[in-house]
């Protein structure tokens, strides 16, 4: 005679929140740039991934002939970095219309305009810095409609 049990569900997985991050940030480890890396994650409403992007050159720009340095020369990084952000709108391949952002470095001006353009509608960010380019992208959010939250474990 065999009882059958029936079993419960396990009770320590990790949040959808949670488990975006860390997509994020191991996505971040990919980028050469040794100053700052970041990644981010783009989710649609029913938590499925839509794209994956991290800072880096340009396809077809080789990340050991291009510099990583922040000189005030052509040799400086933010003339030829795609933003993770910008990468993972790229690298999809459907509508972003009302998905999620899951990034571990706010959005800077020039990635929150790509952002709305887009049709992401919230962002979710690790950490920011504070800058008139985060100023601004707050300023351009509110305006269209995009919401944003600090992560929270």
């Amino acid at each position: 005679m065999s009882k059958t049990m029936r079993q419960t569900k396990r009770g320590d997985y990790i949040s959808w929140n949670k488990y975006f991050m860390k997509l994020a940030k191991l996505s971040a480890r990919r980028s050469k740039d040794p100053a700052t890396q970041v990644g981010a994650v783009i989710v649609d409403n029913e938590n499925k991934i839509v794209s994956i992007g991290y800072n880096g050159m340009p396809r077809g720009c080789s990340d050991d002939k291009f510099c990583w340095g922040k000189d005030k020369t052509v040799d400086n990084k933010y003339l030829y970095v795609v933003h993770a952000e910008v990468n993972a709108i790229l690298n999809s391949n459907t509508s972003l219309d009302n998905t999620i952002l899951y990034t571990t470095l706010f959005p800077c001006n020039e990635c929150a305009k790509v952002i709305i353009q887009s049709g992401i509608k919230k962002v979710i960010y690790k950490k920011r810095k504070k800058s008139l380019s985060y100023k601004a992208s707050k300023k351009m959010f509110k305006s269209a409609g995009v919401r944003y939250q600090k992560y929270v474990r």
